[in-house]
């Protein structure tokens, strides 16, 4: 079992999870700390966000971040975001894997992020998460805010999907290869679909990771699931008609993605401040795990 595994407790059929990474989208940093639009705290959002993600974990695998990362791609905007996630990837001993989105700027980000040149190469890895590879693409396109995948990165993908990864392989990008029943999204969608298909289809690629809608949502692509992170700047409300969905000041969420042998799940986790429950806790489990698989059944399956 991986080191990143969550828990010693197993009540079911499947085996506990190798891997678990935590799946987050859409800051939107701004330079000096300015409200997005003048609306949105999308810094104290995300500082609650990371709040969160230290308690729902000790030790990911990986903090992914799928794009827009800022708003308008300027320096100042991405030394804050560093600020504000290394500390805590650091604590969690896990990397942090960014991701551009159609609202970044691939020089900024490569220097502020990366350490790198600040060129407008694509912003693409590829990382061995103790056997799970993961891959992040570059759906930017420079000036525009669809998105799009070019024959060179393609090409890149492919070739590094001929040899299959122990544990499989995970794809990260910002913009989803799903449709999106929001108009406005379509015409931003990502473009060469039909070639991505091609390069995945039959690989070792196990999911998908996308950002982009501000809401969460799932799906399949070339028969691989896509899972889309909800923003943590600000959210779509989607219980308004189709065209006229706008943005809210609610509902941020990141997700959990627990990697199994035989499956991956995508658990949405609200960031919110709510009244809980305080039945279940480790006592609770260490009762459980205590007690033989009829015993607990008996104790927990049963209606009285």
């Amino acid at each position: 079992m991986s080191a990143h595994s969550e828990s010693a407790f197993v009540f079911g059929r499947h085996e506990p999870a190798s891997h678990v990474i935590i799946h987050v989208s859409d800051p939107h940093f701004l330079a000096g700390g300015v409200r997005l639009g003048g609306r949105y705290d999308v810094e104290s959002n995300f500082a609650r966000t990371l709040g969160a993600i230290r308690t729902v974990h000790p030790h990911p695998a990986a903090i992914v971040i799928t794009g827009d990362l800022t708003d308008l791609g300027e320096p100042d905007a991405y030394r804050r975001l560093r600020a504000a996630v290394e500390p805590v990837a650091e604590e969690l001993g896990a990397p942090v894997i960014w991701v551009a989105g159609n609202h970044d700027e691939r020089p900024a980000l490569r220097e502020g992020l990366l350490d790198l040149e600040p060129t407008q190469e694509p912003i693409t890895g590829v990382w061995d998460l103790d056997g799970l590879r993961l891959i992040a693409l570059d759906t930017s396109v420079p000036g525009w805010h669809h998105g799009d995948l070019g024959d060179d990165q393609l090409a890149w993908l492919a070739d590094i999907l001929r040899e299959p990864a122990p544990h499989g392989t995970l794809l990260a990008m910002h913009h989803p290869p799903l449709p999106s029943h929001v108009p406005l999204f379509d015409i931003l969608e990502l473009r060469h679909q039909d070639e991505l298909a091609d390069v995945i289809r039959g690989s070792d690629v196990r999911g998908i990771l996308a950002g982009h809608l501000h809401y969460s949502a799932h799906g399949t692509f070339a028969g691989v699931p896509v899972s889309v992170s909800s923003a943590t700047c600000y959210t779509m409300n989607v219980a308004r008609p189709a065209a006229d969905v706008n943005g809210m000041d609610a509902a941020q969420a990141f997700q959990l993605v627990h990697v199994r042998p035989d499956t991956i799940t995508h658990t949405v986790v609200p960031v919110t401040d709510a009244p809980t429950g305080d039945h279940f806790s480790p006592a609770w489990l260490e009762r459980m795990a205590k007690l033989s698989p009829a015993e607990r059944l008996e104790a927990f399956s049963r209606k009285r």
